[in-house]
């Protein structure tokens, strides 16, 4: 008589909400690499979710309050779930529970773990162990193992074409605006034959875009396969080797980093698209200081000139910051001025805002709310027309696309130009993946439209 066969367990349901940059994007994928093998499966909705994980960021105004907004949300889920006789459990990670920690349990009793940026390999034992114990667990310790090696293999299957790939972490720049250095730790590279090995994978997977991910990118210096220390140019060359990697870009980089060999890689390598975000954060020299950024506005000039002798066709992006602590109206008007000078393909702007622990946090001459409005504004104003202006300028021309996924409108794709720019097209679904040539016929602020090119 045949045994009967066990029933096989029904999968567990993961969500994952993302705050911030792509570096969180990255890790919330790992996140999620690090939960499979527990048999936990991504969830678009935390409704009927067996875990529910925030992953957050400490930079934008008023973060951790959005961040407790949206915890008492899921609590609520959590109590309805457990009501029914069901079970669930509410994760916080990334910068806000680093720098949170246990105030983050003491203000929201709902939550089971709280864990830093560097500690996401060991989640399914944090989360085991707060379950075997009925109480919260804070784990915001600087881990002595990297997450990177503890982590299981990535996977990019369900990913699309493009991809991020994290080569840095940390900064050792303490910018004083800038919580960083104290939620991420100190500047760390991956080692080369790491890099290499998760970007085969991808490659094998149908990955043929990377965006290589630090906190200073350009600040690489990891420990090469052939024992020599590389940097981020070399670790560049490295990957386009790398079968089916088309593409090659790389965020967020320090004008004090940006060395000849990088600059060269733009002009020497093919595969390294023609798209540099360099953050000055400000025109002011006096500023600049204040902000102990480490170069001043002409520094940063002679930087975009020699880029720009490199790749005449370079899209350029950056990021400012206005109302900084004793900025005057002559400092602005200087912020004001580099931005005439560069002209910026796309830009990031904000309003200085504190953040806890940081040497600004306590400086004098703060700004009024109403000046650095008023004065975002300028800067937003100036940005928008340097970028439509960008776009307009690519009509009539040809741009390879990378298709990555299917528009709202039947029929249409949607990809990226090697400006990083949204490319909307008619274009069969078969495309995806593809790189192709697409003729701009129209622009929008915030993409462009066209058509696929004859062959």
């Amino acid at each position: 008589m045949p045994i009967p066969s066990s029933p096989t367990p029904a999968p567990k349901k993961l969500y994952v909400k993302t705050y911030g940059c792509q570096m969180n994007v990255y890790d919330s994928e790992r996140i999620e690499d690090a939960m499979r093998p527990l048999g936990y499966l991504s969830v678009a909705s935390p409704d009927d979710a067996d875990l529910m994980v925030l992953n957050t960021c400490h930079i934008r105004e008023k973060a951790a309050d959005k961040v407790y907004s949206e915890l008492g949300r899921l609590n609520e889920i959590k109590q309805a779930r457990l009501a029914a006789g069901g079970d669930a459990q509410i994760a916080v990670a990334g910068c806000v529970a680093q720098a949170e920690g246990p105030e983050m349990i003491r203000r929201q009793k709902g939550v089971d773990l709280v864990v830093g940026p560097q500690n996401y390999h060991r989640m399914p034992a944090l989360l085991a162990r707060a379950a075997a114990a009925g109480r919260s667990v804070v784990d915001t310790d600087f881990a002595v193992e990297s997450k990177f090696e503890a982590l299981p293999n990535r996977t990019a299957v369900g990913r699309g074409p493009s991809a991020f790939l994290t080569v840095q972490e940390g900064c050792d720049k303490f910018c004083t605006f800038c919580v960083v250095p104290y939620t991420r730790g100190g500047e760390m590279s991956r080692p080369a034959a790491r890099i290499l090995e998760e970007a085969r994978r991808l490659g094998d997977e149908g990955v043929r875009e990377l965006t290589l991910l630090g906190q200073n990118v350009n600040a690489y210096h990891g420990d090469g396969t052939d024992r020599a220390d590389w940097g981020l140019a070399r670790l560049i060359d490295g990957l386009s080797a790398v079968k089916g990697i088309a593409r090659i870009r790389y965020m967020t980089s320090h004008p004090g980093d940006m060395d000849d060999a990088l600059i060269a890689a733009h002009r020497d390598n093919p595969k390294v698209m023609p798209f540099l975000h360099l953050p000055v954060q400000s025109g002011s020299d006096r500023t600049l200081a204040a902000m102990n950024r480490k170069h001043t506005a002409a520094d940063y000039l002679r930087i975009i000139e020699r880029v720009r002798k490199a790749r005449p066709d370079i899209a350029l992006s950056t990021d400012i910051i206005v109302g900084f602590p004793g900025e005057t109206e002559a400092d602005f008007e200087a912020t004001l001025a580099l931005i005439g000078d560069v002209g910026y393909a796309m830009a990031y702007s904000f309003k200085y805002s504190p953040r806890p622990g940081t040497p600004a946090e306590g400086m004098a001459d703060q700004i009024p709310e109403a000046v650095k409005t008023d004065r975002l504004a300028r800067v937003h104003a100036l940005l928008t027309s340097q970028h439509a202006a960008f776009n307009a300028a690519c009509i009539g021309r040809t741009l390879d696309v990378l298709f990555e996924k299917k528009g709202r409108n039947p029929g249409q794709l949607i990809g990226r130009s090697p400006y990083l720019q949204s490319v909307h097209a008619e274009a069969p679904e078969r495309l995806i993946g593809q790189i192709v040539p697409v003729a701009v016929v129209s622009c929008g602020l915030n993409s462009l439209g066209g058509t696929v090119a004859a062959s």
